[in-house]
């Protein structure tokens, strides 16, 4: 249904909904769930969600379609081009309602004006209270018209309506919304997670004055330096095979998902053998996309981090924010838990007067809008974290800053403090007590926040293979687990290629709680190396086993992966000019690697990790200084790997030591 003229598409749906001019839509009836919510008070109605929390209380298919009527438009942008657009309104035209807007480039299917999602909003706690729900393909995805440009470069400067981006086309969508969407009250809020979140990040900069409130959860920032298929210049190797061999395929035309072209086949269930197998990573192509994958090339072409990557670095664009902002992320992200540190940092740095805040929950990526929350893997939180957030957080947030309705007063930072397991409420992050510490590496595999006194250059080394890479977990997956994330590491520390660090029993609490910065004196005896360093919680042998425990995991011992992040070596100096090692050299390579919220228990032990590779999540590096996306079989090559640890090259991991209990 193409309207664009206001009064006409007020008439039309009205008609939708049965009135004539003048008349109102009795409100309807709601669904028992939603009614029982409405009417209890706050920590009633967390109560009834905890012991409710199942897909039984979702909104559903036929409670949307009683409650709302779904309209299609082709949005006109400033250069012509037309975005599709699906718009969810309310039926009880009673009041006005605030326009929730979600921009994809996943689709914003079911298509067609009687095929209805089932559920809207990112809660179902949103479809209750009712909003306008407005999705859109973004341009050049699906439905909608124009060229498709992954993380579309941000212009600053706009010369003409030929100048578009992401925030141009949200600030034209949004003014359409206002003065053609019917019975909208003047008010609209983004959401998004993950490329979503991208989109939503996009859209306040320069923000139309009716977007009030944004959301961007779990948003990419850069995909070279943290975010998805690069960490610090290694590439994610799965992570990106699979999101490419489904995604990254061209549309000349619209299409609906039931048009688009066939998946190129992917990885089998052991990853580790099918990647290694696969050689060096020239064979993506040739074996499999075929060049039918055009952003596969652009990154193979730009290896280091140039003009191309800089320029889809939305960061640095993120100033002078009006809407009020709540950053979301997941501790266990393993896609873009960057992207939501950083966002919310950069909006601070570059725009310290906007309303600003930070949300970090204990979740893999998405985690935070369905399930409870408990648990990932063998790690229990307990309690329900998602249900809390989406009821007491992020549905709060928008009904204040859209309706007016309530103040939820959050915090600057709302943070859940893993292994004491509380949320707990910062007026700023990292929480201004927390004192920075390193936490040395010690001879005979000791961890200590005592530094060396050791003189003259004394190391551990270890042999590199990349005809035998250091897997990433105890067993097999076809990609990126989301649970490698807090992965049980005591199949590492019986490996000669890793080195084990392991402080002494703790005699009382540690909590840990801002970005963390590795800080290696090593050298190679190759031309380029990775390195990978791991922060591990080391539980006591009498920690309890699960009951029921399915899997029969053993927790005393468990080595919990906390935080790992990876560095190629060749850009120790300098992301944008990459550099060789002198074998034998020692030099020193510092990464930053993203924060934490980790409280290390008394009776735990402290342990890091030191290897150089983590297959097949990250690409293998040939341990020679080539061109990696074009490297020959013959170029991989053993290397002896040395890391020192004396007074005058202290290698650790500086930390952010909370004081405050």
């Amino acid at each position: 249904m193409k309207i664009t003229n206001p009064p006409q598409m007020r008439r039309a749906w009205k008609r939708s909904v049965g009135l004539s001019h003048g008349s109102h839509y009795p409100a309807p009836t709601l669904s028992p769930w939603c009614t029982l919510n409405d009417r209890m008070k706050p920590h009633h109605r967390f109560l009834l969600l905890t012991l409710l929390a199942s897909p039984s209380f979702a909104q559903g298919l036929e409670y949307v379609k009683a409650h709302y009527t779904k309209y299609e438009f082709q949005i006109p942008m400033r250069d012509g081009k037309r975005l599709f657009t699906s718009v969810y309104i309310p039926k009880d035209a009673s009041e006005k309602y605030p326009i929730m807007l979600d921009r994809t480039p996943y689709s914003v299917g079911p298509y067609g004006v009687d095929n209805f999602k089932p559920s809207l909003g990112p809660s179902e706690k949103f479809a209750c209270e009712a909003f306008i729900f407005v999705y859109q393909d973004v341009r050049g995805r699906y439905m909608s018209e124009g060229e498709f440009r992954n993380m579309t470069p941000h212009l600053a400067v706009k010369r003409g309506p030929q100048d578009v981006d992401e925030s141009s086309d949200t600030y034209d969508t949004i003014d359409w919304l206002i003065k053609n969407v019917p019975n909208n009250n003047g008010n609209v809020g983004m959401w998004g997670i993950s490329y979503p979140g991208f989109y939503t990040s996009a859209g306040i900069i320069d923000a139309h004055p009716a977007l009030k409130a944004a959301s961007p959860q779990a948003p990419i920032a850069d995909w070279f330096i943290g975010d998805d298929f690069h960490h610090n210049g290694t590439l994610y190797l799965p992570h990106m095979f699979r999101f490419f061999a489904n995604f990254g395929h061209p549309r000349p035309d619209p299409i609906v998902p039931s048009d688009a072209p066939p998946q190129a086949p992917a990885a089998q269930q052991d990853a580790y053998s099918f990647f290694l197998s696969l050689g060096p990573l020239s064979n993506v192509n040739e074996k499999y996309f075929k060049n039918d994958v055009p952003f596969w090339t652009e990154i193979t072409q730009h290896p280091a981090y140039d003009e191309f990557w800089q320029s889809r670095d939305l960061r640095r664009h993120l100033k002078n924010i009006k809407p009020a902002v709540m950053t979301v992320g997941g501790w266990f992200d393993a896609e873009d838990l960057f992207g939501a540190l950083n966002t919310y940092q950069a909006i601070e740095h570059n725009s310290p007067g906007a309303n600003n805040i930070l949300v970090m929950g204990p979740w893999f990526h998405g985690g935070w809008a369905r399930g409870d929350g408990e648990a990932l893997g063998n790690v229990r939180f307990g309690s329900k974290t998602s249900v809390f957030f989406r009821e007491e957080i992020e549905f709060p947030f928008f009904n204040y800053w859209l309706k007016g309705k309530g103040d939820p007063k959050l915090p600057e930072a709302f943070v859940f403090e893993t292994g004491a397991n509380r949320w707990r409420k910062e007026d700023a992050w990292p929480p201004r007590d927390a004192q920075q510490k390193t936490l040395y590496l010690r001879a005979n595999g000791k961890l200590s926040f005592d530094a060396p006194a050791e003189s003259g250059a004394p190391f551990d080394e270890y042999i590199s293979d990349p005809a035998k890479p250091v897997p990433y977990i105890n067993g097999q997956a076809p990609g990126m687990t989301r649970e490698h994330m807090v992965e049980d590491q005591r199949f590492a520390s019986s490996r000669t290629d890793v080195l084990t660090y392991i402080s002494d029993e703790l005699s009382s609490d540690v909590t840990l709680a801002g970005p963390l910065t590795a800080s290696l004196f090593v050298s190679t005896t190759g031309t380029d190396s990775d390195w990978v360093v791991k922060l591990i919680d080391v539980y006591p042998e009498t920690y309890p086993d699960p009951d029921p425990n399915p899997t029969g995991v053993h927790m005393g011992g468990y080595q919990q992966l906390v935080r790992g992040e990876p560095m190629r070596g060749r850009f120790r100096n300098s992301y944008s000019k990459p550099e060789p090692f002198t074998p034998g050299k020692m030099e020193k390579v510092e990464w930053v690697m993203p924060d934490i919220d980790n409280c290390f228990r008394r009776g735990h032990r402290i342990m890091v990790q030191v290897q150089s590779s983590w297959f097949p999540l990250v690409d293998r590096n040939p341990q020679k200084f080539v061109d990696i996306y074009n490297a020959k079989l013959t170029d991989f090559t053993k290397a002896t790997q040395r890391v020192y640890r004396g007074a005058g090259a202290a290698s650790g991991v500086k930390v952010h030591v909370r004081t405050v209990m």
